[in-house]
């Protein structure tokens, strides 16, 4: 059995083409053929004009590259105009199903897809989902703490943190005389994933970081509710609840992550986006922890 001391040691560091038009005399309308001789350009000219083929040149393709830049400039993503953290919000809403989300546009592949309503959760598989869920949060609390980059530091202390809340419902079950497991698969993987892209990909990491903290305080708190009626006599876990307000919290939050994105390249934004749906594929498999 695992105690919450061991739990908790999880949240430590682990040519030109031209023409030209010659004025021809009335005494000369109709010349011979022979008459015609090439035009020659003497060599102390023949640079100069060299210089002028370029110089037609030049306008032409400094206005292409122009155009192209700024074509690319009024290329507008969605949600770009509210900030990045929109951005982020709008990448995740489509990798939701329909019944998850009314933008959602994933088709429901496992259970942890469909509606909570619909979920045949165990007391036990909830325990491991919330154990390895704390081993998940304890990371990312114990990341920007370290700050290996810097602005990581901007997201200590938010009010979303949630290993002291989920500690105090570890106990509780305890209490209650349950069997505490060990953390499993799912959260140690997730764990040492984040952690090699908190040092090595910092754009990606912030896309994990954002998705965990959000999707629990929405979707999270959902799940929290049906499980709760359906096993645990409605109790009211201290994993969905939060010190002041909530909307505030996560608007603070917005905002830092905002700010952070404004020094980001288009690339690395982009990159933060794709990262979208590696997050919810290991979110998910902490979800299936509920129904085994």
């Amino acid at each position: 059995m695992a105690t919450l001391s061991s739990i908790s040691h999880f949240q430590q560091p682990l040519l030109v083409n031209c023409k030209s038009k010659n004025s021809i005399s009335n005494s000369h309308k109709n010349p011979s053929w022979s008459s015609f001789r090439p035009l020659t350009v003497s060599s102390r000219y023949q640079g100069s004009f060299s210089g002028v083929r370029e110089m037609t040149k030049m306008p032409i393709t400094a206005a292409m590259t122009s155009a192209a830049e700024k074509g690319e400039r009024k290329k507008r993503y969605p949600g770009e105009g509210k900030g990045f953290v929109e951005e982020m919000r709008f990448v995740a809403m489509k990798l939701h199903t329909k019944e998850q989300a009314r933008e959602g546009e994933k088709v429901a592949e496992g259970p942890e897809e469909q509606s909570p309503a619909r979920w045949e959760p165990t007391v036990e598989g909830y325990l491991r989902f919330l154990v390895d869920s704390m081993v998940v949060f304890g990371t990312l609390e114990m990341i920007v703490e370290k700050a290996p980059v810097d602005y990581y530091a901007e997201f200590r202390n938010t009010g979303l943190e949630r290993t002291q809340a989920l500690s105090k419902d570890l106990e509780w079950f305890k209490e209650q005389g349950y069997t505490i497991p060990e953390p499993s698969e799912p959260g140690l993987t997730y764990a040492m994933i984040l952690q090699e892209l908190a040092e090595k990909d910092p754009q990606a990491f912030i896309c994990h970081f954002y998705n965990i903290y959000f999707a629990h305080s929405a979707g999270g708190r959902m799940i929290g509710k049906k499980v709760a009626e359906k096993i645990l006599n409605k109790a009211q876990l201290e994993f969905y609840k939060w010190d002041g307000d909530l909307s505030q919290l996560l608007q603070n939050v917005r905002d830092k992550l905002n700010k952070v994105a404004e020094s980001w390249t288009r690339e690395e934004k982009n990159h933060c986006l794709e990262e979208t749906e590696k997050s919810f594929k290991y979110s998910g498999n902490l979800l299936r922890l509920i129904f085994s």
